[in-house]
């Protein structure tokens, strides 16, 4: 099938080169949030999918909003038979949807109907799920609610991230997608309509929800920084300043602290929590680098007075 591609992140780069190794199917375009800013320097940048696209000599089409009439006239003179799209991360208006004969198809990173939404990884973790998965579906007006075509599973590791978890449901998912566009073009796949019951919602989860709260019991302040690891960041304050927090590990035979309360020892920094305490991995102070908490305790040398909060 001709083919024009929807993604921007590296999340999708894995679909997008399996398709473009696909000798059934050919890849005319890919269609990418326009260039950026990122890194330190805050210079502009494409995107990894326009990146692997100019790399592999294929068109690349950045639209300010997928409703551009410029855009909508490139995409009926491309005349692709499907669109598949994985983390796009806009809006597609039916104009659009009814362009390509077999649709847009969305790889998305959850059992459907569970976790329609921005974050389905990261809920997924947040929430304590034991098994998730990716979903193949066509892209209908309402928000992830489309037939669903195929689907993967994933078992949910104790300690997993979303970023770990998410980049393995993206090499799995691009099997799934290659799939059920063979299914598709071979008229062998049907779509089945998602069940009413189970529908959950996942909506983006920014900087003011990544904020750790040490009242909370210690598996949902463990959970909550695994979710939010990489992005956006969970993060607390020690002494008026912001400190970002990776991935902790619960210490239920640990002595008993208050919540926020620091014990650093040669061994381990912990923290105490709602229930038990939580031993710290990493931390990053504003404006600092990205250490232990073993030095950034040795630095800051918390008092008994100290609270992270």
């Amino acid at each position: 099938m001709r083919l024009v591609f929807a993604g921007t992140p590296d999340t999708a780069l894995p679909s997008l080169r399996a398709l473009i190794d696909s000798s059934r199917h050919d890849v005319v375009a890919v269609v990418t949030r326009p260039d950026a800013q990122s890194g330190r320097g805050r210079k502009v940048h494409p995107s990894p999918v326009a990146e692997l696209a100019e790399e592999a000599g294929i068109e690349v089409l950045r639209p300010p909003k997928a409703g551009d009439p410029d855009f909508l006239d490139r995409l009926r003179e491309l005349a692709p038979d499907c669109c598949p799209v994985v983390a796009y991360g806009a809006l597609l208006p039916q104009a659009a949807l009814d362009i390509p004969r077999y649709g847009w198809v969305n790889l998305h990173f959850s059992l459907l109907p569970a976790w329609r939404g921005a974050a389905p990884v990261q809920h997924a973790v947040l929430h304590g799920d034991a098994i998730t998965g990716a979903a193949t579906f066509q892209i209908v007006k309402e928000l992830d609610a489309g037939p669903v075509y195929g689907v993967v599973t994933e078992e949910i590791r104790p300690a997993d991230t979303s970023g770990e978890l998410l980049a393995r449901l993206a090499e799995s998912g691009a099997g799934l997608l290659t799939a059920t566009l063979d299914g598709i073009e071979d008229g062998k796949l049907e779509a089945v309509p998602q069940p009413a019951e189970g529908v959950s919602l996942a909506p983006k989860i920014g900087v003011d929800d990544a904020r750790v709260d040490w009242a909370a019991p210690a598996m949902r302040v463990d959970r909550l920084i695994r979710a939010c690891t990489p992005a956006p960041g969970a993060w607390t304050e020690f002494r008026g300043q912001r400190v970002k927090i990776g991935p902790v590990r619960p210490a239920p035979d640990a002595s008993g602290l208050a919540p926020g309360q620091i014990a650093a020892s040669k061994n381990s920094v912990l923290v105490g929590t709602a229930t038990y305490p939580v031993e710290l991995g990493e931390v990053q102070p504003q404006g600092k680098r990205l250490m232990g908490a073993g030095e950034w305790a040795r630095g800051v040398r918390p008092t008994d007075e100290d609270r992270l909060a």
